[in-house]
C-alpha cells in the first residue's frame, strides 16, 4: 500500500501529485489498467509475441 505524508505547509493538491507520482513509480496503474477486462489465454499470448518481435526487431535496428 502507498503511503504519502503530507508535509507542513503543503498543498493538497501537492501531495496528490506526489501520491499519483508514486503509484505511477511502483506500477499500481500499470497493473490495474491490465486487470480491467479480463483477457484470453491466446490473446495474450499473441500480445506477448507481438512485443518479442518488436524487442527483436528494435536489438536488429540498433545493431546497424
Amino acid at each position: 500500500m502507498i503511503h504519502v505524508k503530507v508535509r507542513n505547509n503543503e498543498s493538497f493538491e501537492k501531495a496528490l501529485k506526489r501520491f499519483t507520482k508514486a503509484c505511477e513509480k511502483s506500477g499500481l496503474m500499470a497493473e490495474i489498467k491490465k486487470h480491467q477486462r479480463y483477457e484470453k489465454p491466446s490473446e495474450r499470448r499473441k500480445r506477448r509475441e507481438n512485443a518479442a518481435r518488436r524487442k527483436i526487431r528494435k536489438l536488429m535496428a540498433e545493431q546497424r
